[in-house]
């Protein structure tokens, strides 16, 4: 999962591996690995937290057999970021070119609006996403760090949290605003507010999304967001051979 070069990207040294390269992996092994469950060198969060899962660098066909293992025979498993070749019996069910944005000058700064969410607020999060559909979120996402909504009369009507945090960094991610109340500039407030707890902590936010979306590219792009790399959302459907029986463990 090496960088690609590309427009606002830099030239030989994108080549050389970063801990954005393979965020998942570098997650699950550093501010994360409490969540990781693993069998052999492939990690992935609990199904209810988060559908990412890490491959190693190289993964080789023990890797693959650990993966088709650790999803069950015929599941389809996320792989965001891998651009190589599949293996035999492997099935490519879903793919969108993506983009990887990184902090280049972010105004960030708390909102006086923003309240903090946690599990009793789970229900009306889930509603929320259902709604606008900014990407997966799940019962237990809100575990993975610090999720900030706005209500209005009561109701859950923007939000945006974290998700992967590789050491030193961490995603901004479920950034969505319920359609009745977009163009007030909510998203853009609750990003700089997310962001500006992630600066506190002496990290720098990140976050990725969809190459076909322009209007967020451009948000992100106005804020101080720099394209880092070209990645891609990739989902397949494992072999429908059953894998041996071992299953998964967490990570010590």
């Amino acid at each position: 999962m090496s960088a690609v070069t590309g427009p606002g990207v830099a030239g030989p040294a994108a080549a050389v591996p970063h801990v954005l390269d393979n965020p998942a992996l570098a997650s699950l092994t550093g501010p994360h690995a409490h969540f990781a469950e693993r069998r052999g060198r492939v990690l992935r969060y609990p199904v209810d937290v988060s559908p990412w899962l890490a491959l190693p660098d190289d993964p080789d066909s023990r890797d693959w057999a650990d993966l088709a293992a650790l999803a069950g025979p015929g599941a389809e498993v996320p792989l965001p970021g891998f651009r190589g070749e599949l293996p035999e019996g492997w099935e490519t069910t879903f793919r969108v070119e993506g983009v990887q944005f990184v902090d280049d000058g972010l105004a960030a700064a708390p909102d006086p609006e923003a309240v903090r969410l946690g599990p009793a607020d789970v229900p009306e999060m889930l509603d929320l996403v259902a709604r606008t559909q900014p990407g997966p979120f799940l019962p237990r996402t809100v575990e993975l760090g610090t999720y900030l909504g706005i209500r209005r009369d009561g109701a859950l009507i923007a939000m945006a949290g974290e998700r992967l945090h590789p050491p030193g960094w961490t995603e901004i991610s479920a950034v969505c605003t319920d359609p009745a109340f977009r163009g007030e500039g909510l998203a853009t407030r609750l990003i700089l507010a997310v962001a500006h707890g992630i600066r506190e902590r002496g990290e720098t936010p990140f976050l990725h999304t969809s190459a076909e979306n322009t209007n967020a590219i451009r948000l992100y792009e106005s804020l101080g967001f720099r394209l880092r790399r070209r990645t891609a959302f990739l989902a397949a459907r494992a072999p429908q051979r059953p894998a041996e029986d071992r299953a998964a463990v967490p990570v010590p």
